[in-house]
């Protein structure tokens, strides 16, 4: 059974199609990359898989039912990061609990020895246990999505998706932070949407890749299906010295250098 199925999926805003007619399969654990440039749908694509944005017609399918009934399985790390600066790394990881509860025992969920476990396992598995005491907002902007990528782990999920989670970070930091993602997603064996612009670290990172544009899927295939003929089709004029330069080869794996 697919983890995630989009069918004949439309939304619009007023007279504008952000996606139009859009279906196509995730299988479970599958680690897929959303390409396109700004305003293709990316975004609006992942909200609705999230639930978060109810599509004008046709239908998100989460394992085997209507991803209405499975919110509290899907976890979102954003591009802005959204942790609460005030916080710890620890407590804001932690706060991810809230996401598979209830309102009333979501309140009691902050003493639950089992969460408080799980936020330093996942704040270790994303390099910042020696940080779980740093405040949020003393941290870099790495170091914050990788927090965030934390807190989405401790929701326990079946899928994880990412909006350009590394679109305001620089080389290095996205480098790093991507690392993480994969790795996590891997070893929690989780089905992974995450959409990007930066098209060497999507073809680093990325197993399948479904490039939208203008609403639509132009492309849905592997790392040796997408070519530079494929690419150029998605981003038009793309500097091919500069994506070959970023390109770091095919193991997303190698060890990370703090």
């Amino acid at each position: 059974m697919s983890a995630i199925r989009v069918e004949n999926l439309t939304k619009r805003f007023g007279e504008t199609v952000a996606l139009d007619d859009v279906s196509f399969e995730i299988e479970e654990g599958e680690f897929t990359v959303v390409l396109g440039i700004s305003g293709s749908g990316k975004s609006t694509l992942l909200r609705c898989v999230n639930g978060l944005t109810t599509p004008t017609e046709g239908q998100v399918i989460v394992n085997g039912e209507p991803v209405t009934s499975h919110r509290n399985d899907v976890a979102m790390v954003f591009q802005q990061h959204n942790i609460i600066g005030g916080m710890s790394a620890y407590s804001n990881a932690l706060s991810g609990s809230l996401g598979r509860t209830d309102l009333l025992p979501s309140l009691f969920r902050f003493n639950d020895r089992e969460d408080k476990l799980q936020a330093l396992e996942a704040l270790e598995m994303v390099g910042l246990l020696d940080e779980a005491e740093q405040r949020a907002g003393r941290m870099s902007g790495g170091q914050q999505q990788r927090v965030g990528i934390a807190r989405a782990l401790v929701q326990k999920p079946e899928i994880l998706l990412a909006d350009e989670p590394v679109a305001s970070l620089d080389p290095g930091s996205a480098q790093t932070v991507m690392q993480y993602l994969r790795g996590a997603a891997e070893q929690e064996g989780l089905s992974t949407m995450i959409s990007l612009h930066q098209v060497n670290l999507a073809r680093q990172f990325g197993e399948r890749f479904i490039g939208l544009a203008d609403g639509e899927v132009v492309f849905d295939g592997y790392r040796e299906d997408l070519t530079f003929d494929v690419i150029d089709e998605l981003y038009g004029g793309i500097d091919m010295e500069e994506f070959l330069s970023g390109d770091n080869g095919d193991d997303p794996t190698r060890t990370v250098v703090q």
